[in-house]
């Protein structure tokens, strides 16, 4: 496909989690699009060449890449890649700001709310975490966008969500009251935006092997289970999601808003 009849080209992507997993592959899938990438990501060492390699892969495109290894959660660090984000697009000449913003972050705690005793049951402390980075800290990243004029009319905001903010999965509460609560944000967020312009939608993938599912205690049994139920006869990559995001993305998708969106093949519907 060319870049050229997309709507994309030399647009601006913004991606909270951009190092791996569905951040990670919609960075690259915007670039192959003609988009160029700013990633919010929090890496160790140990994960930090992946962050590394899709910086390059983007560049190798002919795509700039800006990244930023922080906590996309902290008021503070926001306000200092805002700052950054600001600078790089005045130097680039881009008047309309970020195109596209994607909420792909995957950190919180997995524990019982219930456990054998109080020490192995999930804390005040957190559940309150796992709803700010998972859910949260979208609204706060769209209103600092928003009145520094770096999302504008023509906006799309995307949020990863899961089958998981309906379904009970082993020692996932917190995160599946995160997903909740980011998809009520969303349909906040669509309503009050539209007629700025600016949609807004959740996007929930089918079970995905991905860095964020191997830290769920049964993702043997949703890896087994997926693979038999999907009507396509295999899981959900995150490069299918991706490539849904970026078709999203384009402009004729503008009266798309609100929607909680299956990019599953089909397994959502089945029982």
């Amino acid at each position: 496909m060319s870049t050229n009849d997309t709507g994309l080209q030399d647009k601006w992507a913004l991606i909270l989690g951009a190092s791996s997993g569905f951040g990670g592959a919609t960075a690259l899938e915007l670039a192959r699009h003609g988009m160029h990438v700013f990633g919010v990501h929090l890496d160790m060492r140990s994960t930090l060449p992946n962050a590394e390699r899709i910086v390059k892969e983007i560049e190798g495109m002919g795509r700039r890449a800006v990244f930023f290894n922080t906590n996309a959660a902290s008021a503070e660090k926001r306000k200092v890649v805002l700052e950054k984000m600001r600078a790089t697009l005045a130097e680039a000449g881009t008047p309309d700001g970020v195109r596209v913003v994607l909420h792909s972050l995957a950190f919180g705690t997995l524990k019982p709310f219930a456990g054998a005793s109080a020490a192995e049951s999930i804390s005040q402390a957190q559940v309150e975490m796992t709803l700010d980075v998972m859910a949260n800290s979208l609204v706060y990243w769209v209103q600092d966008l928003l009145f520094s004029g770096m999302l504008g009319r023509g906006g799309r905001i995307y949020a990863m969500t899961s089958a998981g903010s309906e379904r009970v999965i082993t020692d996932y509460g917190a995160v599946s009251a995160a997903k909740c609560a980011l998809e009520s944000h969303i349909r906040q967020l669509a309503c009050e935006l539209m007629s700025r312009g600016i949609t807004a939608n959740a996007i929930r993938a089918g079970v995905t092997d991905t860095p964020a599912l191997r830290k769920i205690p049964s993702h043997a049994q949703l890896i087994e289970q997926a693979s038999k139920r999907n009507p396509g006869g295999r899981m959900t990559t995150t490069e299918d999601v991706a490539k849904a995001i970026a078709l999203l993305a384009r402009p004729e998708s503008q009266w798309i808003n609100g929607n909680i969106i299956n990019v599953d093949g089909g397994e959502q519907i089945v029982g």
